[in-house]
């Protein structure tokens, strides 16, 4: 009766080796699998890079320079705002956003942006923001506050970071 055991246990094997045989196969596919959907995809990504730096190049002048300053196609990202909410106070809000503007940006204008937002956001109560509906309000009220500020110069605005704490 002990040879039968032992006969069953050396056909199945230890149900640990198996386990790890198997992770071992599943590892082994997985990195074929990435290395080739990586051969696949590289070469596409680097001739992209390609035709966008030797779009760029003929530009030159303003354009690049706008490019260096982090302005690329009219876009400015407005500073961090941080600061405390209306109520309660002990609650703090962190945003950070991007104008989009139409034409040629103006960072002046940015700056007064952002200082207008950051106005209102000290304004703003934390029941205020709450849910879905809130934060469609409060994306509404900054639009419509850069709309004013801005006299249609700013065609939109991107939240990048929103954090409520």
């Amino acid at each position: 009766m002990a040879a039968a055991a032992d006969e069953s246990a050396k056909g199945k094997g230890s149900p640990l080796i198996m386990t790890i045989v198997g992770l071992l196969v599943l590892t082994v596919l997985g990195g074929g699998g990435g290395w080739v959907v990586g051969t696949m995809v590289a070469p596409r990504i680097k001739a992209a890079a390609a035709a966008v730096q030797a779009k760029a190049a003929p530009a030159g002048g303003k354009q690049a320079a706008a490019a260096a300053a982090g302005q690329p196609n009219g876009i400015v990202a407005l500073d961090p705002i941080t600061t405390n909410l209306a109520y309660p106070s002990q609650s703090w809000i962190r945003l950070e956003l991007a104008l989009v503007f139409k034409g040629q940006p103006d960072t002046q204008l940015a700056q007064s942006i952002h200082q207008d937002i950051l106005a209102y956001i000290r304004t703003v109560s934390l029941q205020q923001i709450e849910g879905a509906r809130g934060l469609q309000y409060l994306r509404d009220d900054i639009q419509e506050r850069v709309d004013l500020r801005s006299e249609g110069r700013v065609s939109k605005v991107m939240f990048r970071t929103f954090v409520i704490e």
